[in-house]
């Protein structure tokens, strides 16, 4: 039997990285913005009707919540009419489309994890260009959107910007004070748990829609600090912020978990972001 053949773009960036090394049985053709302008329709579409895949996983994103606000024509080029690009393609060649979601499509106002059955409500340009990103990926005849949040962890050597967890951990270990939220509640996303689950929808072909594809549980950052420094044999120097301390350009949901509980439905349990942790902190320690 032929191993499928599936394109992945934003192939450069922590998650996109992780999802190559992971599919490395499959026939990968990796892209990344200097292999691929995903923006550009007539491009993808081309590189999509040459390649011939079977699936096609978009970890490309225009992350930087701030800058969006500035550069909200960019940001909606990569984050909303991209997906719409490659969802097109994967509909006129009969492919699986993956696209990854966020946390920021809520307004951060619930007291419970939202599921997928909850209404969206952006609250910045960031939010907006990713909430209109799922709903142009969810025209494929066949996609999953697997909305993630705070993710942690990378494939070996992966030479990319820290994110929060390792500019945490850094500050752990280095005996740095370490500002974290006390009010912002999230659900931490271990990248190979959600690279797992991506394997598992894809390879099992579990029903298509949108998937919470975060690690079970909720915390806040402060109490993810605390959590990191007990596992690392650290006495922390924690200093507590509040959401309203800091001066943003872009508004962030204040409580922002998600659960996972359809996904579990579909044959895939998220482990704890606790049990996550611990993996990522011991893989570190003694490398694989």
């Amino acid at each position: 039997m032929t191993a499928p053949r599936v394109i992945v773009t934003g192939a450069a960036g922590r998650l996109g990285a992780a999802i190559v090394q992971a599919f490395q049985d499959c026939q990968v053709i990796a892209h990344t913005r200097t292999t691929l302008d995903i923006t550009d329709a007539g491009a993808v579409s081309q590189a999509v009707a040459a390649a011939r895949p079977d699936v096609i996983i978009n970890c490309a994103a225009f992350n930087d919540v701030d800058g969006a606000e500035t550069s909200p024509i960019a940001a909606l080029a990569v984050n909303a009419f991209a997906p719409r690009n490659l969802a097109r393609a994967a509909r006129d060649t009969g492919a699986v489309f993956v696209h990854y979601g966020t946390d920021f499509v809520f307004d951060g106002r619930a007291s419970q994890p939202y599921d997928e059955t909850a209404t969206p409500s952006p609250q910045s340009t960031y939010a907006a260009s990713k909430l209109l990103g799922e709903w142009f990926a969810l025209d494929a005849p066949h996609a999953y959107v697997l909305r993630v949040e705070s993710l942690f962890g990378a494939v070996e050597n992966w030479a990319g910007r820290p994110g929060t967890f390792d500019n945490m951990v850094a500050g752990l270990e280095a005996g740095r004070d370490v500002r974290v939220f006390t009010d912002r509640v999230v659900s931490p996303s271990y990248v190979p748990d959600i690279v797992a689950a991506t394997r598992h929808l894809v390879l099992t072909g579990a029903a298509p829609g949108l998937y919470h594809c975060v690690n079970a549980g909720q915390a806040t950052w402060y109490e993810v600090a605390q959590e990191t420094a007990g596992l690392l044999g650290i006495s922390p120097k924690l200093v507590p912020v509040s959401v309203n301390d800091v001066q943003l350009k872009a508004r962030r949901p204040q409580f922002c978990a998600l659960s996972p509980h359809k996904l579990a439905g579909a044959g895939f349990a998220m482990p704890s972001w606790r049990e996550a942790l611990r993996r990522w902190l011991a893989g570190r320690a003694h490398p694989a």
